[in-house]
């Protein structure tokens, strides 16, 4: 995999949730996984006191935000469109006007995070993908919709990898409460087993 080398910052950086609604917990592949590794991220950008955005798809007909990821104290943005990039959050996204960089979970990957990364990237964000807090009902929507941010510019990386970018030394103030956070191991989320063109490994 070829990719664009971007350093992120952690005070220019925001977390995005897409979509992660009770509705999808029986239809996306390697579903606990992806909840898990996005409570992580979650946890972390508070930690961090990173600015994070909240979007549920249809909620009305596919449910609220699983209760595994307590957004209670967030604001949440109802959609309609797949984008997460719709009118009130870019409104809000203007506020931050210090934020460059943008780190995405959710669903479904082909779908609305693959819709955000394009209009993210349309607005010189700097996107990060999280490939194992990222997923869709199939694995060869899931790993063609990867390739395809990151042809288009987008980074695809892990949650581990990116938790310690963004506090880059253990002399952090807070790194040993993201080191808690990271000292078990991600769970594996299918990736292993698919190259990023698809093709499965044996």
């Amino acid at each position: 995999m070829t990719g664009k080398i971007s350093r992120i910052v952690l005070e220019n950086s925001a977390l995005f949730l897409c979509d992660m609604q009770e509705k999808f917990r029986h239809t996306i592949q390697y579903f606990p996984q992806i909840v898990e590794v996005s409570n992580r991220m979650l946890q972390a950008a508070r930690i961090l006191n990173m600015p994070i955005v909240v979007t549920e798809q249809y909620p009305k007909g596919l449910g609220p935000t699983v209760p595994e990821l307590d957004v209670s104290d967030l604001k949440v943005f109802p959609k309609t469109q797949f984008s997460m990039i719709i009118p009130e959050v870019e409104e809000y996204m203007h506020k931050l006007s210090d934020t460059k960089s943008v780190v995405l979970c959710g669903i479904e990957t082909q779908a609305c995070v693959q819709q955000t990364v394009q209009d993210l990237l349309l607005r010189n964000y700097d996107v990060h993908v999280i490939v194992d807090a990222s997923s869709s009902r199939s694995m060869v929507d899931r790993m063609f919709a990867f390739k395809r941010m990151q042809d288009a510019g987008a980074v695809l990386t892990t949650s581990e990898s990116m938790l310690l970018a963004l506090t880059r030394d253990s002399a952090h103030p807070k790194f040993k409460e993201i080191q808690k956070l990271i000292w078990t191991p991600a769970p594996d989320s299918g990736l292993l087993h698919h190259t990023i063109d698809g093709e499965t490994r044996v």
